[in-house]
């Protein structure tokens, strides 16, 4: 018998001071029998650093030619295309062909690391894509913070990222290998 998702649900409420938006969001995420829940927090970050009334979470893991997080215009045209942690060169130079821009969040420490050793010359030829880093910790302080129902308050400001939640208050900072801040 296969595993079904868990089901998180989120409040988010949303200043982004550098893009001037703000915002409230009800999400629903599922959670992947085979995703941790670092991944998972890894993924709502993704979609508060660059939330619009448009992006939205798609199949992920579930499904190969869908990113973690895609934005679409009103056209149905791909803006964006988010990635979370260690996709493939091949994937995302598909994925460039696609999308206006391409947002890899990659996190997990020195394996995080080492992907971008490996892969730095490759990504450094696609124009489109950007490439953001969480460190191990604080992506793992991130994690703590899941919860099944979560209320969280998101402010970004200068690349820094502040969010609140009932478990507590953290500050990230990820930081960006490739393309714009």
């Amino acid at each position: 018998m296969a595993l079904k998702a868990t089901i998180h649900k989120a409040e988010l409420q949303l200043s982004d001071l550098d893009r001037q938006h703000y915002g409230s969001y009800s999400l629903t995420l599922a959670r992947h029998p085979s995703e941790t829940e670092e991944r998972l927090m890894v993924r709502l970050l993704a979609f508060a650093l660059y939330a619009s009334e448009h992006l939205s979470f798609c199949k992920g893991l579930s499904d190969e030619d869908e990113p973690d997080l895609w934005e679409r215009d009103l056209g149905g045209n791909l803006e964006r295309w988010i990635e979370v942690g260690l996709p493939d060169e091949k994937r995302l130079r598909k994925a460039c062909g696609r999308a206006r821009q391409v947002v890899v969040l990659t996190y997990s420490g020195r394996t995080a690391d080492m992907w971008w050793q490996q892969n730095q010359t490759a990504l450094a030829r696609l124009e489109k894509l950007t490439v953001l880093q969480l460190p191990a910790a604080q992506s793992q302080a991130l994690a703590a913070l899941a919860e099944r129902t979560m209320t969280l308050s998101c402010t970004l400001q200068d690349g820094q990222v502040w969010l609140s939640s009932a478990r507590g208050d953290l500050l990230l900072e990820p930081r960006c290998l490739q393309g714009p801040t």
